[in-house]
């Protein structure tokens, strides 16, 4: 038996007016995944536990079978892990943007324009946080290099119990009342404000500017954490797993849990991703000796927090024809029994552009017992209309992987 997770990040949402009062799940053309819905467990999920925040850290360690209670201690060190960081126990990490604000003089007048920065290229990105380093670099701070406008920092026998506010949660607000609170807010939002000035007229983002694209005019720090441990994720399910991500935070996830990770060219992390790769680099995995391929896909989170419903629509349609539809067909023709979970980690609505903690609506099928739930197809209307309902998210794991 193989098993495929297919993690459509943020892929659940809510009923749009301009889309006929539909979500985009109900717009999009996904006829591979509404196929697998008709023979296939179809419910709704709590990702994310009462008393988290809806990040994606909590909600894709619950579907990987991690419960956050028992391993969370923060965002910004998974991502770490990832990047390469060797963490000390006393260091405590933050997750900085690269971000867009207003150009009012005063840093506290501002308002958060863009959370990515025009989704700013790793290249572009690696020049500005090379010219951050010379500044922010000393025995208290160093400053690491990530992808795109995702980056860390580290804080040396640092101290944690901050509010600190995700940039994606305050899009198009002022600033004033999102920033840093707590022991070390004072030296962080130096760091913000002294960040402003060295960036507004570096050349990357005076040609950016020049190109009509938003300059990286500051970072943002969030996410703050500590060296996190997970178990070994064959010894705690008896098989063996892979992670397919373009974006740090799951692969450091994987990473922890002794998971291959399984890089693919071009995936970009957001609608322009290479959809196909994925699944064809999930299929040779299972192929050579996995058992199980957590194929993560960011596209539709990040549609959500643009504001984008066109591009979420279309994410969700290739993940059903790229993904979902050469998995299928391939493990059948070659006769391969295979269960496979569909959902998404959180919703992320259009209407709010950021993530909440409603239950998502999950595909379970198993192609050696094909028995449907009454579902016509994969949506949120339709999972709840089963009645299905699991209350934490390590039961998707625990289903999957069940004798």
């Amino acid at each position: 038996m193989k098993y495929i997770i297919v993690l459509g990040d943020g892929m659940a949402d809510y009923k749009l007016p301009a889309l006929g009062d539909k979500t985009p799940l109900q717009c999009a053309d996904k006829p591979a995944i509404d196929a697998l819905a008709k023979k296939a467990e179809i419910g709704l999920c709590r990702t994310v536990p009462q008393g988290f925040k809806p990040g994606s850290d909590v909600a894709n360690l619950s579907v990987m079978g991690y419960d956050p209670h028992d391993c969370y201690t923060g965002r910004s060190p998974l991502e770490a892990v990832s990047i390469g960081i060797a963490l000390k126990d006393t260091d405590v990490t933050l997750r900085c943007n690269l971000v867009t604000l207003s150009d009012e003089e005063a840093y506290e007048e501002k308002t958060m324009l863009d959370y990515s920065a025009g989704e700013i290229s790793t290249a572009e990105a690696r020049e500005l946080v090379a010219a951050l380093k010379q500044e922010f670099d000393n025995a208290d701070f160093t400053l690491y290099a990530g992808v795109s406008y995702r980056h860390c920092l580290v804080a040396a026998n640092g101290k944690t119990g901050h509010d600190l506010t995700p940039p994606h949660d305050i899009s198009g607000k002022p600033v004033r009342e999102h920033l840093p609170k707590g022991p070390c807010a004072a030296q962080y939002l130096a760091m913000m404000k002294r960040s402003a000035e060295i960036l507004k007229d570096h050349p990357v983002n005076r040609a950016r500017v020049a190109a009509g694209k938003n300059p990286a005019n500051s970072v943002w720090f969030w996410g703050e954490g500590t060296k996190p441990q997970l178990e070994n994720f064959e010894k705690k399910f008896g098989v063996k797993g892979g992670v397919i991500s373009a974006v740090d935070l799951v692969k450091g996830i994987g990473i922890l849990a002794g998971m291959r990770i399984i890089d693919v060219a071009g995936a970009t992390g957001n609608y322009d991703t290479n959809f196909a790769g994925k699944a064809q680099a999930a299929l040779d995995a299972l192929n050579s000796g996995l058992d199980l391929v957590y194929i993560h896909m960011e596209a539709p989170d990040e549609c959500g927090h643009q504001g984008d419903a066109a591009h979420k629509i279309y994410s969700i349609e290739q993940i059903s024809e790229k993904v979902v539809r050469p998995i299928c067909e391939t493990l059948r023709a070659a006769g391969e029994p295979f269960r496979m979970l569909v959902c998404p980690d959180h919703p992320t609505p259009i209407a709010i552009r950021t993530h909440t903690a409603d239950p998502i609506p999950y595909l379970l099928y198993d192609s050696t017992s094909e028995r449907g739930s009454g579902a016509e197809a994969y949506d949120e209307d339709e999972a709840a209309k089963t009645g299905i309902f699991l209350d934490a998210g390590t039961q998707l794991m625990q289903k999957l992987l069940a004798k």
